[in-house]
Order: C-alpha cells, then structure tokens, then sequence
C-alpha cells in the first residue's frame, strides 16, 4: 500500500469527519418545514459553524479524489470509512464523554477491520470493463435502491428517516466516488477536454448536491448517532461494489482471504456501530432550538 494513499486518505476521513460534526451541529437547528427539501442548503448557508463543515467535508472529498487516482478504491473506501474516529474525536470534545469500554470496542474493531481487509484481500488495479451495460446495471442498482429508501424514508418522517436517508446519502457518494475515479483517469488521459465531454463529471456534481440534501435532512431530524453509522457503513460499501464491479479492482478471492475479508467487513461494521451510538455524539435539538442559529442577525 502506497504511504502517500494512506496518508491522502486518513486526511481525507478526518476532515470528513469533523465536517460532520459541524454540519450537525448546526443542521439540527433547522426548521423541520425544510426536510428534504433544496431550502434546506439556502437556510443553512446563513449558519458560519455549517458553512466550516462544508469547507472541511469539502476538502475531504477533495483529497479523497486524488487517494482514488493513485490508488484503487477498494483500497480508499475502508480508510475513509475512519472518518467516524474523528467525529467521535470532536464530539467527545464538545461533550465531555469518556470514551469508555463502547469507545475503544469500536475503536478497536474499526481500525483492525479496515487493517484485515486490506492485508487479505491485497486491494489492486486490472483492467476496468468497458462494457456499458455492466457500468449502467451497477450505479442503476445502486441509485434506485437510493431512490427507495429515500421514498420510504419521506413517508415515515421522523421515525425511520434518519437512518434510511444517511443509507441512501452513503450509496450515493459510493457511486460518486467510483465516478470521480473514472473522471480522473479520463483527465490523465486527454485532460480537461476529455473529462468535460463525459458524463461523469455531470453525474459526480448531481449526486453531490443530492447526497448533501439527504444527509442535511437526516442530521436535522435525529441525533448524529441516528444517521452517521448508516452513512459511514453504507459509502465504503457501495464504492468496493463499484470498484470490483467494473473499475477493474481486485481482491484475493481464496477461501481464507475471502474470510479475512468478510470477517473484516463485518468488524468495520460492528465498529462503525458502536462508535455512531457512543453517548458522546451530538444528540439533536428541541423544537425551539431549531431556528435559533438561523435567525437573521
């Protein structure tokens, strides 16, 4: 594994992490007539605290994008997946929580999941299919599994809301970052002209903005341990699908890597959970804190 991917991508989870955080912070005061709704971004852009959290998550996806032009997105999308460590960093220091037993269970079971997934499965490049029917069936599969969970998720409102909108936000940025790695190759190939004449980039910019109104409508509605585990679980998830699927990644597929790496999978999951519903997360606001922050000043 390149040092340099690592370091890209570590930077990059915590710069997404404590631009979660920040986000919620000031999401969760807003009013509950914007759920799902554009509005949402136009009413939070008044708040300085989210405005930092998309500047940071900006920067992360950011340096995201270049760990996934220099290295294969199998590889990227579980040391993104650490973001939660940093958000749990921040919020430990908002709250004052000890991290406690469910701290460092999490902790540990994230940080050996992502190690054993990457020593088994030996994440490298092959040759990406060309077919674009395989191409379209696989973000097809995954943006209308997103389109389900976010019908379902208007329908119930507060209830389930939070969790299936973070799981389809994470589906959504899996694809987008399967995408920003096609947009790359196709810059070092013909540069700017070449990435400008392809729908990637296009495509990369609308699930953008989607994901940002579905994540902001999930942090809005529910404490942060409601949605972030699901959002964390679920990205890392749908980019190794898109990078196996037809970006030409490969794994080692014998019977104890496989293991390895699904026992690996599992513990990133497990980990993901206990760290997302640690006390120390941000918890959400009551009714009349919600338009607190986004009163004109």
């Amino acid at each position: 594994m390149s040092v340099l991917v690592l370091v890209l991508a570590v930077s990059a989870a915590c710069c997404l992490g404590f631009g979660f955080v920040l986000q919620q912070n000031a999401a969760r005061q807003a009013p509950l007539s914007d759920f799902l709704s554009p509005r949402l971004l136009l009413d939070l852009m008044k708040v300085p605290r989210w405005l930092g959290g998309i500047a940071l998550m900006v920067a992360g996806m950011a340096l995201g994008a270049i760990a996934l032009g220099k290295g294969e997105i199998s590889l990227v999308e579980p040391l993104l997946a650490t973001n939660l460590l940093f958000a749990l960093a921040l919020s430990r220091k908002q709250s004052k929580q000890p991290l406690g037993r469910q701290g460092w269970a999490g902790l540990l079971l994230l940080a050996g999941g992502v190690t054993a997934f990457i020593v088994a499965g030996e994440p490298r490049g092959g040759n990406a299919v060309t077919d674009p029917l395989r191409h379209w069936l696989i973000i097809g599969v995954m943006t209308g599994i997103a389109l389900l969970l976010t019908t379902y998720a208007k329908r119930s409102r507060l209830s389930a809301a939070p969790m299936l909108l973070a799981l389809a936000a994470g589906l959504l940025y899996g694809v987008q970052d399967a995408l920003t790695r096609v947009s790359g190759q196709r810059f070092s190939e013909g540069g700017l002209v070449e990435v400008l004449t392809g729908w990637q980039p296009y495509a990369v910019l609308v699930l953008g903005v989607t994901g940002l109104i579905l994540v902001q409508s999930a942090f809005e509605t529910a404490p942060l341990r409601m949605s972030l585990p699901a959002l964390t679980a679920a990205q890392p998830l749908a980019g190794i699908v898109c990078g196996v699927g037809f970006l030409g990644d490969r794994l080692r597929t014998d019977t104890g890597a496989l293991a390895w790496e699904a026992a690996g999978l599992a513990a990133i999951m497990t980990g993901i959970v206990l760290l997302g519903m640690h006390p120390a997360m941000p918890a959400g606001a009551t009714e009349t804190e919600r338009t607190r922050d986004l009163q004109p000043r």
